[in-house]
């Protein structure tokens, strides 16, 4: 059976992944069939490269993708791709079902920056609001210490 895997390179600290496709049976870091692509992680965004072509055989041949190169290849739409092959549907189809997906990730992207925006700010504003009321606190103990010495 074909594995899709993740296999590491890179320094110490400074991983590099490899996706290949290799025997179940190999070692995790052992022998592999063909290399479809490369994921780095510490790039900001991680950066990914893939063969799609060679992805999407390796996939209608029945190899089993782990879950990391699962979610890879998900952001990447080759899920999508692959599922649609397999259901029999014709390029055209294909073509036009990625486009729509894509469409809808772009919206979604946005949408999660806005809302990493949104958290960002009401973390600013929480961070003032302290410090506001560390300013205003001195004055309500006045009164009490005014109260202890009468």
């Amino acid at each position: 059976m074909v594995k899709l895997r993740l296999r590491r390179m890179g320094r110490k600290k400074a991983p590099i992944y490899k996706i290949v496709a290799a025997d179940s049976r190999a070692r995790r870091d052992g022998r592999f069939i063909e290399a479809v692509g490369q994921y780095d992680p510490s790039s900001n965004p991680a950066k990914v490269e893939i063969l799609e072509d060679r992805a999407l055989y390796w996939l209608s041949t029945g190899a089993q993708p782990t879950v990391t190169v699962r979610n890879i290849l998900s952001h990447k739409g080759l899920m999508l791709k692959s599922h649609l092959s397999k259901k029999g549907a014709d390029g055209n189809k294909i073509s036009a079902e990625f486009s729509k997906w894509e469409s809808l990730q772009e919206s979604k992207l946005q949408r999660i920056n806005d809302k990493k925006l949104r958290r960002k700010e009401k973390k600013k504003k929480a961070a003032e609001k302290p410090a506001e009321t560390t300013a205003t606190t001195p004055a309500a103990e006045q009164p009490a210490a005014e109260e202890q010495s009468a």
